[in-house]
């Protein structure tokens, strides 16, 4: 984790669309690796679920019995425990080995939905987690990437609210394109109900076949609807599932199938993307090799 600092604003980006399946965590860790190895301080948040798929992504098998975890910063008592122990923020925190840090999903992300129903006040059920970040990871990291469950519940909601801008990961096809058209308007709504500012950011079609006649017009539509935050297309390659498996991205291969550098120029593209989207000057990071 890096000093505080006043300089370096944080960017928050949340990667959601209601619907599992569609890449989201295979996502948010390569573009965590890829802002990374472009000399950015990255901090990585699975909010997705007991299912822990971003610590597995990176071969880290969280202790269950750790305590705090990151279900603890949307409780009541978070303040009065940051009070009492002024580094527990650094017992949340585990570094990847490939460059980001990772605050991992827990079990008891699962009941907190439930949890949050009890708090009467929409405003305070929804800030929480944008509390935590605001007093107690603000300035510590370049970037934070959120990646949050595949439906709306009110940790979803916790985790739009904290974002500045939302990465949405698309597969080609009609369902997928209503998911994003539908998260538009959601984000729109959360806009004008709390007053606030999340853009839809980088809507990234995934496993994208281009020799294919559809795929190419799926790609063109999506382009069509999200002309300011269309990125590039993520080829479809074997090496990525197989990289899952091992616990690791694909930029750790020492030797990438053809497919594989494909997809590693597009998550690089990407992230180059983001920086500007955000407004983050690259005059001090790294060309990316």
């Amino acid at each position: 984790m890096t000093e505080e600092t006043d300089s370096q604003p944080t960017h928050t980006i949340a990667t959601f669309v209601d619907k599992g399946g569609v890449g989201k965590t295979t996502t948010t860790a390569h573009l965590g690796v890829a802002l990374a190895q472009r000399g950015y301080d990255v901090l990585l948040i699975d909010l997705a679920g007991k299912q822990g798929d971003l610590s597995k992504q990176f071969g880290i098998t969280p202790d269950p019995d750790a305590w705090p975890d990151i279900s603890t910063v949307f409780r009541d008592k978070w303040k009065e425990i940051t009070e009492k122990l002024p580094d527990v923020v650094d017992e949340l925190v585990t570094p990847t080995g490939e460059g980001p840090d990772l605050i991992p999903a827990t079990e008891a992300l699962d009941g907190l939905d439930a949890e949050l129903n009890s708090v009467d006040n929409a405003r305070e059920r929804y800030s929480r987690f944008d509390q935590f970040l605001t007093n107690s990871i603000d300035g510590r990291y370049d970037f934070v990437l959120i990646d949050l469950p595949g439906v709306t519940n009110n940790v979803t909601l916790n985790g739009l609210w904290a974002a500045e801008n939302v990465m949405v990961p698309v597969r080609p096809g009609p369902f997928e394109a209503e998911q994003a058209a539908a998260l538009q308007d959601d984000v729109a709504e959360i806009n004008d109900q709390f007053d606030l500012a999340i853009e839809l950011t980088l809507v990234i079609p995934n496993e994208v076949d281009l020799r294919t006649k559809l795929g190419r017009h799926y790609v063109e539509a999506f382009a069509d609807e999200y002309p300011n935050a269309i990125g590039e297309q993520i080829p479809s390659s074997q090496d990525i599932q197989n990289q899952q498996k091992r616990g690791e991205t694909v930029f750790a291969l020492e030797e990438p199938s053809k497919t594989a550098h494909r997809a590693l120029e597009a998550y690089e593209a990407n992230a180059k993307l983001l920086e500007t989207r955000v407004g983050k000057s690259t005059a001090n990071t790294p060309s990316v090799q």
